[in-house]
């Protein structure tokens, strides 16, 4: 007799980007409302800021998803895992660059990504203060604000945009690997947090370089960068997991992904 699947397991792509969508706007709007607000600013164990914002968003979308889908595990940045059965799992990232949003910078976002028994399947970007939204997973291409997207396809690494994330934090861990970054490229910038990978996504850059960086920080962008048409690893050239350490990379090519690991690694 043939066992009915349960919704876990039929669970599509389109149905997982458009809950992303809707909990997207619904984070959005509680976010800006502490957005600019003076809002209090605590300091966690490893000096990582967190604010009431983060704290009331994270358990925003958590009661969201665990009323459609009781039976999943939820990871949050700042609860950990959560709920039912970790086949299935959303990891979030209620605010994706704390630091920006104390100072008043509009370019923090929130992250959401689900993985189903331990593959990653879709993901979303939102960035509440700009009202843009990126989905993309798997077999659905990725869209910002509904429009389809695409990577530029750039293979060459000297004609490359380059993005730089947590430079100071590559300086100190890094400063070869940062000095050699530095003279990569036609275009430089300095950058933190998801919108990078977003811009990338997008085709306004083409590779991302990002360090230091949390499971929650990096699987909703790996989603939609390779929903895009573009390659997300790790410094060696490895698939992202759940279990991937924090050092990034984003290429809009396979010939301009090798390039940068190789200069990565050299």
């Amino acid at each position: 007799m043939t066992q009915t699947p349960s919704i876990s397991e039929r669970l599509s792509t389109e149905t997982v980007l458009r809950d992303c969508a809707a909990w997207a706007e619904m984070s959005a709007a509680t976010a800006l409302g502490y957005f600019r607000q003076g809002t209090a600013v605590d300091f966690k164990a490893d000096l990582s800021p967190v604010t009431l914002a983060d704290q009331t968003v994270e358990r925003e979308l958590k009661a969201a998803i665990a009323a459609k889908y009781p039976e999943h595990g939820i990871f949050g940045e700042e609860t950990g895992i959560e709920g039912g059965g970790k086949d299935h799992l959303w990891v979030i990232d209620p605010i994706d660059g704390t630091r920006s949003f104390i100072s008043g910078h509009p370019l923090f976002g929130m992250l959401i990504a689900f993985l189903s028994k331990g593959r990653l399947q879709a993901g979303a970007i939102s960035m509440p203060a700009l009202n843009e939204v990126y989905c993309g997973g798997l077999g659905v291409p990725a869209t910002c604000n509904g429009t389809p997207i695409q990577v530029s396809g750039q293979r060459n690494p000297d004609e490359a945009i380059l993005y730089i994330n947590e430079g100071e934090k590559l300086l100190a861990d890094h400063p070869a690997v940062t000095a050699r970054l530095l003279r990569a490229g036609q275009t430089r910038r300095f950058g933190y947090d998801c919108y990078p990978h977003a811009l990338l996504a997008a085709g306004h850059v083409d590779a991302v370089i990002d360090y230091d960086l949390k499971p929650y920080d990096f699987l909703a962008v790996s989603a939609v960068v390779e929903a895009a048409g573009g390659i997300t690893t790790d410094w060696q050239g490895k698939r992202l997991t759940l279990g991937s350490e924090g050092a990034v990379i984003s290429a809009a090519s396979p010939e301009l992904h090798a390039a940068l690991i190789e200069l990565l690694n050299s």
